[in-house]
C-alpha cells in the first residue's frame, strides 16, 4: 500500500485490564463539562486506562498542566515496562463501534504515512484537512506527543466510497478473522468489537483503495480534470493528525533525509470510515465564546466584513444568542464557501487581539467520539 499512505501497524493490544475502564473518549471532549471527567476518574480508579495517557484539553490551560504531561508520560513507561499489552505485528483491524444510539460505525485501524498529508491549504496531498487548521492549537499538544513512546489514535479519515468497496465487505468476512475484542465502553460509549485482516483481507482492501485512488476515476467521478486525486479527508482530529505532523516535521529536520522512512514519528494511527457509513451524522457545531463583551464583539464582526449587517439577507447567515438576545448577522458576497468558515476566521483573529476563549459544542457527539483504547501503535509500521 505505499503509494497509498494507508500501512498496516505495530498495534499495542492490553492483556491485563478491564477494557471498560481501559476505553475513554477523545480528549477534546466534555471540554466544558468537568463533571464528566470527575465521573470516569473515580470509575477507572488505579486501573491501567488509556485516561492515564491524554491531556484532556479541559486542563490545557491548568497551571499544573506540564506536571500532566509529565505524568502522561511516565504512565506510557509505566505501562510499558508493566508488559500490560501485547504487539499485533503488521495489523489493519476491522472495528464495528455500537454507538449509544444504536447505531453501527463501521471502521479501519491502520497507519498513515505523513508525508502523504498536509493541512495547507490548496494542498494537493493524498490525506487533506476538511477546516482550517488554527496554528496556536499545534504547540500544547506538541507538548504531549513529542517525548511519548506510544502513539494514541485520535483521528478519524473518511473515504468516499459510495459503492461500498473497501470496508463494508469486510462483515461478511468477521467469521475467517481472528477476533480482537468485543466489550462495553464506559460511559455509556457503546459497544466496540475489533477483528484483525489477515492476508486475503489486507489485499483485498489495498485493491479497492488503489481503485478509488485511480487518477482516471477520481477526474470522471468529481470532474477536477488534473487536479492531484484527495483518497482521505480528515473527518475529524484534524489538529492531532496536525500535531503528528508537526512532531515529524521536528525529527526531520535533525536526520538526513535517508533515515526520514525509518523515523517511528512519520506514522500515525487513525481510523478510515466511509463518508457514506449510514451511522454518520453531520451537524453544526456551535462555538460558544467566553470572556468577552457580546455587543463589542458582534460590532467587531460587523466592522470586519465590509457590508456586513444585522439580519437575514444574501450571503452568509451567522445566528447568534447571548444573555440579552439573539439574532442574524448577514455576511454578503463571503469569500469562504461556508458560513463556518466564514464565521471561525473572524473569531481566530477577533480572540487573538483581544483574549477571550471558544469552546466548540456538537448537538450530538456521540456519532463523532474516537475511541483511544485499545488501539495503540508503537514502532514503524511495514
Amino acid at each position: 500500500m505505499n503509494s497509498l499512505g494507508f500501512y498496516p501497524a505495530n498495534v499495542l493490544l492490553p492483556t491485563q485490564t478491564d477494557l471498560t475502564k481501559g476505553s475513554d473518549v477523545a480528549g477534546d471532549q466534555y471540554t466544558s463539562q468537568p463533571d464528566y471527567w470527575q465521573e470516569v476518574e473515580s470509575f477507572v480508579g488505579d486501573a491501567p486506562s488509556t485516561l492515564r495517557l491524554i491531556l484532556p484539553e479541559s486542563k490545557l490551560n491548568d497551571p499544573n498542566v506540564e506536571e500532566h504531561i509529565a505524568d502522561i508520560n511516565r504512565s506510557m513507561e509505566d505501562y510499558l515496562a508493566r508488559d500490560i499489552f501485547k504487539t499485533c505485528p503488521d495489523s489493519i483491524i476491522y472495528i464495528q463501534r455500537t454507538q449509544s444510539d444504536g447505531k453501527v460505525r463501521h471502521g479501519l485501524v491502520a497507519a498513515v504515512d505523513l508525508e502523504q498529508y498536509d493541512y495547507t491549504p490548496g494542498s494537493g496531498s493524498l490525506i487533506r484537512a476538511t477546516e482550517g487548521t488554527v496554528l496556536s492549537r499545534i504547540p500544547p499538544r506538541v507538548a504531549v506527543r513529542k517525548n511519548a513512546p506510544i502513539e494514541l489514535p485520535h483521528v478519524m479519515l473518511l473515504c468516499d466510497d459510495r459503492e461500498q468497496t473497501v470496508i463494508e465487505p469486510l462483515a461478511g468476512a468477521k467469521g475467517t478473522m481472528e477476533p480482537l475484542y468485543d466489550f462495553e465502553l464506559m460511559e455509556q460509549g457503546g459497544h466496540l468489537r475489533g477483528w484483525l485482516l489477515g492476508e486475503k483481507e489486507q489485499e483485498r482492501l489495498a485493491a479497492a483503495l488503489s481503485a478509488l485512488a485511480d487518477p482516471a476515476a477520481f477526474h470522471a467521478k468529481y470532474a477536477t480534470g488534473g487536479q492531484a486525486v484527495m483518497l482521505f479527508a480528515v473527518g475529524d482530529g484534524n489538529h492531532s493528525l496536525a500535531t503528528a505532523k508537526e512532531c515529524y516535521e521536528r525529527q526531520k529536520r535533525l536526520t538526513s533525509p535517508e533515515q526520514w522512512p525509518n523515523l517511528k514519528a512519520r506514522y500515525a494511527l487513525v481510523e478510515l470510515v466511509n463518508l457514506h457509513d449510514a451511522s454518520l451524522e453531520f451537524e453544526p457545531i456551535h462555538r460558544v465564546v467566553f470572556g468577552v463583551d457580546p455587543e463589542e464583539l458582534l460590532a467587531a464582526l460587523l466592522r470586519y466584513y465590509p457590508g456586513a449587517h444585522m439580519g437575514p439577507g444574501e450571503g452568509h447567515s451567522l445566528s447568534f444568542v447571548h444573555q440579552n438576545g439573539a439574532g442574524v448577522v448577514t455576511v454578503p458576497s463571503p469569500t469562504h464557501q461556508l458560513p463556518v468558515g466564514t464565521l471561525q476566521n473572524f473569531l481566530d483573529a477577533y480572540l487573538k487581539e483581544n483574549g477571550g476563549e471558544v469552546d466548540y459544542i456538537l448537538t450530538h457527539d456521540a456519532p463523532l467520539q474516537i475511541l483511544e483504547f485499545p488501539q495503540l501503535m508503537r514502532g514503524q509500521p511495514n
